[in-house]
């Protein structure tokens, strides 16, 4: 393990909570191009609605569907890069144990 491994783990632990954080705020600039599309057919459908009178619930609920969705998978992002950076500290503590033991000083 070197350290800049664990500088860019954690580089990219800082960059992807601050993606969270900016999409709980209700920023739209972490999403990936998929996701800015689905939100943007479910605002012209509410926008559509709107215009015709109707409810706006069916595209809130899609609009609400889609940010969860968003959290879960920058939330599964933030755990995997933190179990990597866990595994890559693991095993630099087993080599270094393991050298110990040996007799390399």
């Amino acid at each position: 393990m070197s350290k800049s491994e664990l500088r860019r783990l954690d580089r990219e632990i800082r960059k992807t909570a601050a993606k969270l954080e900016a999409v709980q705020r209700g920023e739209w600039w972490p999403l990936t191009r998929r996701e800015r599309l689905s939100m943007t057919r479910a605002l012209a459908s509410g926008a559509r609605s709107v215009h015709q009178g109707r409810s706006t619930t069916g595209a809130e609920n899609r609009m609400d569907s889609i940010e969860s969705s968003i959290t879960a998978r920058l939330n599964a992002e933030l755990t995997a890069l933190h179990g990597e950076k866990q595994r890559l500290i693991t095993e630099a503590a087993r080599e270094k144990a393991a050298k110990k033991s040996s007799g390399w000083w």
